[in-house]
């Protein structure tokens, strides 16, 4: 059986983070994003992704400066970028073989749509490096090597049309995180949940929320 997870990378951090609670992860591992995490784990989530951008604009942008409070200053990036950022990607698993191809150093989770790339036989996608995992498209076949700088790499191979399956399973998976980060925020961060809905849904290249949810 072969699965495919959206996941976030997650570091280290020094335990001091005090803006809303969070969970213990794994550092350097990764967390999946799906609408089956807790509470604290969605905090862990929502902390490594403003994180990745909490990054101010540079002179002569035009942006306005962040707010003065730690949390609006700390926010700020996210809600504003047009382009936020995240350390991720898509983490691909045969159980049968127990072949995992995850995404290398400085891979994107907003890239995750680049997958599709492989599937309508056009530009493959960039995996990241260290290891250095490829996506490539041979004939009616996929395959995904765990580190193209070994020539004895384990590799996965699977059905264009099963690669296309997976993606719709991810962008559920995706929906439903925000969904369910929506609801997080409106409980921890309820001046902020309707904006930082709207900028996760940017993040992830899913459609922008139409207004309130229904609770």
């Amino acid at each position: 059986m072969i699965t495919m997870r959206p996941v976030l990378r997650v570091d280290v951090h020094d335990g001091d983070f005090a803006f809303w609670p969070v969970a213990e992860v794994k550092s350097y591992g990764h967390l999946p994003l799906t609408g089956g995490l807790s509470s604290a784990e969605v905090g862990t989530a929502m902390m490594r992704i403003v994180g990745c951008n909490d990054v101010g604009p540079a002179p002569g942008e035009g942006f306005p400066p962040p707010p003065a409070d730690p949390l609006g200053s700390f926010l700020h990036g996210m809600l504003t970028s047009e382009e936020p950022i995240v350390g991720g990607g898509l983490l691909v698993v045969d159980t049968s073989k127990g072949v995992v191809v995850s995404p290398g150093c400085c891979c994107g989770l907003e890239d995750w749509r680049e997958w599709q790339g492989v599937v309508d036989e056009g530009d493959p996608p960039w995996l990241g490096h260290d290891p250095q995992p490829t996506a490539e498209r041979l004939g009616d076949t996929v395959r995904l090597t765990l580190d193209s700088a070994k020539s004895d790499s384990p590799v996965i191979e699977l059905p264009g049309g099963e690669l296309d399956r997976l993606l719709k399973g991810v962008e559920r998976d995706l929906s439903d995180f925000v969904a369910l980060a929506a609801d997080w925020a409106s409980h921890h961060l309820p001046d902020h949940a309707i904006p930082l809905e709207a900028a996760l849904s940017r993040l992830l290249d899913l459609p922008s929320p139409t207004g309130p949810r229904q609770r």
